[in-house]
Order: C-alpha cells, then structure tokens, then sequence
C-alpha cells in the first residue's frame, strides 16, 4: 500500500519535512516488456519537504527487480532497476509539471510515472552483459 502525507496534520504539528520507507506492488500493464514480469514489490525511499508557498517537494528512490528471458538470447535473466523520484505537488491542481493535492498528497501517480521513467528498453541477462561490457 502507498502511503499518503497529510499536508493539513502535519503543518498543524509544525513537521515540514520527514522521510518515506515502504514497498509496493507495481501494475503488471505498466511492463512492455515481452516475457518478462516484476520479481518483487517495488521499494521506495523517499523524503519530503513542505515549502512556505504551500507546494511539498518529494525526492527519493525506487528499487525492484524484473525477471524474464533475456532479449537477446532468451535464457533466464533477472535485473534488478534503481528509479529517481522526483517531484513537486501544488494546491488546488498541478500544472502538467507539477502534482496536485488538496490537504492530502498521494504519491501513486508520482509513483507511478518514476516507475516508467525507469523501465529499461530490454531485459539482458548477465552472460550477454558480459559479452557487451567485453566489445565496448
């Protein structure tokens, strides 16, 4: 489950700014990849911050694994992917830059879009990485 940052409680509490450690199940449509799936929840590590204007920066990592064949030679292949999180959510609504929220940010969308951003082109498994690293 993605948790939510309650702008509302926290500003009441004077805490602008905090951190994030949770895992989550990613969508299986998300992945173009053919023949291949997530291995594991994705990991977030996250942190954020309330701005004076009301605007709350998010900033971390995600972390997870993807297993399938290979795209080159079709045997088994499992990589494990490390994605930016980066983004700013303002109220009432965002701005096609930005994230809305109202009192409430939910993080799945900003999620949701370092998760694509992140998803490799190909699934290579570690004989045919070798093999590229050996003719560069």
């Amino acid at each position: 489950m993605i948790p939510e940052i309650d702008i509302a409680v926290l500003s009441a509490k004077k805490i602008y700014e905090g951190s994030l450690s949770f895992d989550f199940d990613a969508e299986a449509g998300l992945l173009d990849l053919p023949f291949a799936e997530f291995a594991s929840p994705v990991h977030a590590e996250l942190s954020y911050r309330i701005l004076e204007e009301g605007a709350v920066e998010v900033k971390g990592t995600i972390v997870y694994t993807l297993r399938g064949e290979c795209s080159r030679c079709r045997e088994y292949a499992e990589n494990v992917i490390e994605g930016e999180v980066d983004g700013l959510f303002e109220t009432p609504k965002g701005d096609g830059e930005t994230y809305g929220y109202v009192r409430t940010v939910r993080l799945g969308e900003l999620l949701r879009d370092a998760l694509l951003f992140s998803l490799p082109s190909r699934l290579i498994c570690t004989a045919c990485e070798s093999e590229e690293r050996g003719s560069v």
